[in-house]
């Protein structure tokens, strides 16, 4: 087994979010597959943003200060994923190699990177990835 790209280790079976859903969808789709970054793409697989667990949490927060923990439900309902995920952030193609992502991993703290090709979301690459290679490669030496 070849291990030196993206492509090689990175997650293909994503769970992603439209747009147009909502933050209490998100919450759900989260906690049903147990995930902390959810893709939000558009039509044949657009990547448009990224929606994370901590960006989620602070909404939530800011609801809460705002409107009170009786809203909560209600104005999750009523928030858009668009109007919340990140569009301003970092992404790689499947053939970058594996060794400077996990140094920008390192040096950014990064928990999960979206790889794109064609502007379209092909796979997610996450920190679980990394230790999956690292158990991996610990069982093999």
């Amino acid at each position: 087994m070849h291990l030196s790209t993206a492509a090689n280790i990175m997650t293909t079976d994503l769970v992603t979010i439209a747009p147009d859903a909502t933050l209490h969808q998100a919450h759900e789709v989260m906690r049903e597959h147990n995930i902390r970054h959810i893709p939000v793409v558009g039509e044949d697989q657009q990547l448009l943003g990224m929606l994370t667990q901590k960006v989620m949490i602070a909404q939530v927060m800011k609801i809460i200060s705002v409107f009170g923990a009786s809203a909560l439900e209600r104005k999750e309902k009523q928030t858009l994923v668009s109007e919340i995920m990140s569009t301003d952030f970092d992404s790689v193609a499947p053939q970058e190699p594996l060794i400077d992502i996990a140094k920008f991993f390192l040096t950014n703290r990064h928990g999960c990177m979206p790889v794109v090709s064609d502007d379209k979301l092909v796979g997610l690459l996450t920190s679980s990835d990394f230790v999956r290679l690292c158990v991996s490669l610990m069982e093999k030496s």
